[in-house]
């Protein structure tokens, strides 16, 4: 099975088996959001559990 290219790009594997991926709403129109709401879309977040077989199958590991 392929790895799907978008998902390659979007997420990343930690060393204890985690995924990381990065907030949404971070791109664009970003006048109206505050500073503090900008700052916390910054840092990485993990994949939660409930999703976490979606996406290791779109990264073929599963």
């Amino acid at each position: 099975m392929k790895t799907n290219s978008g998902a390659k790009k979007r997420f990343a594997l930690t060393g204890t088996g985690k995924i990381k991926r990065k907030h949404a709403f971070k791109s664009h129109i970003l006048t109206k959001k505050t500073k503090k709401q900008k700052r916390n879309l910054t840092h990485a977040a993990t994949v939660a559990s409930a999703d976490r077989s979606a996406v290791l199958e779109l990264l073929a590991l599963k």
